[in-house]
């Protein structure tokens, strides 16, 4: 070790006062509604000085059907080009471009529309083209300058920007909303479910996380916040060995980014609705045989009808999953340290046709409806869970990435039917290998085509 990683710097101070502002949620409600007006109104002021500078009539021109047709369509696309996501409105020249590829594009389509119904009488080709001109020029000044002056004009400053800083590196001098010691009780070389759940704790309300650490535990930290469910970016990367998934910059200084945070709020909002849709038509639709495994499992054992166990979720952070009870209570395991068997005494009568037929898993219906879990994504481990007498996070150093998104009910690993116990490492890995392709690939469609594949393997012959 280098005498410069040696050298200690003064810890991270704790964060100055500053004067007092709106929670950030009502500041995020502020930014949203004020941008959602802003752009709305320069669609409409543009396409209003096209018909103007053209000095004809407004009833003559068609202007307001113009923009009756463009604005939905602007909005819609807003949401699916991020153009409204906390990642893009902290830059002003990024919140600005996304503001003219959106309008580009909701123009475009109401073109190809007209063209295609043969609705061109409604569209003036010289007021669509000044209008077109204007609205982008107008939309990417007006981001622009909001953007830049965000903070004066919300009341505050809706985005938090969180230093991380382990003490033995110069203490960077930029502005941020909050400086965390990392010496406080968090070690990224060891790997223990309960500082992962502080950690998510302490990152929850940050939308975007910098780590200025020594050389030497970059890579650390990098594996650390891949889960983390925030975008988290490194002072001075080592580019070679962290195999980021992009470059960018905070105050003038380059960073890199190490992990992309949550989907979009479009992609997160489908998959929400789809989630609650999709959970509450199978609960009401299964509840008789929900109210039949119930009756058998309390008549077959004494015990609880449901089984609850910590696991891991989104974010790395812990929560209860809902099983209906499979064992006698005396051979449940909390911890999961003992993956079930083929021949497992501790299942029951019941039980062993609940697991083959996986009707035991359905209470995790409410587990997505309440938001801990989804219909489909990396289903969770206990914390115990092992493979060749290794805990997961041992086999592969990957391991912690997959909690990027909240564990689902079913998943790409359980289609390809890698499911049951994890005699050897390469149960585990082939597993990850899945969870990790379906993260870097996610739509709802896939979702959707994964669902259907799910039929085919609930009798499965590792579901024991």
């Amino acid at each position: 070790m280098t005498h410069h990683a040696q050298q200690a710097f003064p810890a991270a101070p704790p964060p100055q006062a500053s004067r007092w502002q709106p929670p950030a949620a009502t500041l995020r409600a502020r930014v949203f509604c004020g941008l959602v007006a802003l752009d709305a109104a320069c669609l409409v002021l543009g396409f209003a000085l096209a018909a103007w500078a053209r000095e004809a009539q407004p009833g003559t021109t068609h202007w307001a059907f113009i923009v009756a047709a463009v604005l939905p369509l602007y909005m819609f696309t807003a949401f699916y080009m991020h153009a409204y996501d906390a990642r893009n409105l902290q830059e002003p020249s990024r919140a600005a471009i996304k503001g003219v590829q959106t309008a580009a594009v909701a123009v475009c389509a109401v073109i190809l529309v007209a063209f295609c119904f043969r609705a061109t009488d409604h569209f003036p080709r010289l007021v669509v083209s000044i209008g077109t001109a204007a609205t982008l020029v107008m939309v990417a000044i007006s981001r622009y300058l909001f953007v830049r002056n965000m903070p004066a004009l919300v009341g505050g400053r809706p985005f938090n920007v969180m230093l991380l800083h382990d003490g033995r590196v110069p203490l960077p001098t930029h502005d941020f909303s909050m400086i965390l010691n990392a010496a406080d009780g968090f070690d990224p070389d060891r790997h223990d479910p309960m500082m992962y759940d502080r950690l998510a704790e302490t990152l929850s309300g940050a939308d975007r996380v910098i780590v200025a650490c020594a050389p030497e535990q970059r890579t650390a930290w990098a594996h650390a916040l891949k889960g983390a469910n925030v975008q988290a970016e490194m002072f001075l990367p080592e580019l070679e060995t962290l195999a980021p998934l992009g470059a960018s910059s905070y105050a003038k200084t380059p960073t890199v980014i190490v992990a992309a945070g949550p989907l979009g709020l479009f992609e997160r909002f489908v998959k929400r609705v789809f989630d609650i849709t999709l959970s509450l038509a199978a609960i009401l639709l299964l509840a008789p045989l929900l109210a039949m495994a119930a009756l058998a499992i309390k008549y077959d054992s004494p015990g609880p009808v449901l089984f609850k166990q910590v696991r891991i979720g989104r974010a790395n952070r812990m929560f209860r999953i809902w099983k209906f009870r499979s064992m006698r209570v005396e051979g449940c395991d909390s911890a999961g340290a003992r993956s079930a068997s083929r021949d497992d005494d501790r299942i029951t009568r019941i039980g062993a046709i609940l697991r083959k037929t996986s009707v035991d898993e359905l209470p995790q219906l409410f587990n997505v409806l309440k938001g801990d879990m989804s219909i489909v994504g990396p289903r969770p481990h206990a914390l115990g869970s092992r493979a060749a007498e290794k805990l997961f996070w041992e086999v592969d150093g990957r391991y912690w990435h997959r909690h990027a998104a909240k564990p689902g009910l079913t998943g790409l690993a359980q289609v390809r039917g890698y499911r049951g116990a994890t005699i050897i490492e390469d149960d585990l890995k082939n597993r990850l290998q899945a969870d990790l392709e379906y993260l870097e690939r996610w739509s709802i469609w896939r979702d959707l085509k994964i669902i259907a594949m799910t039929f085919r393997v609930v009798l499965h012959r590792n579901a024991f």
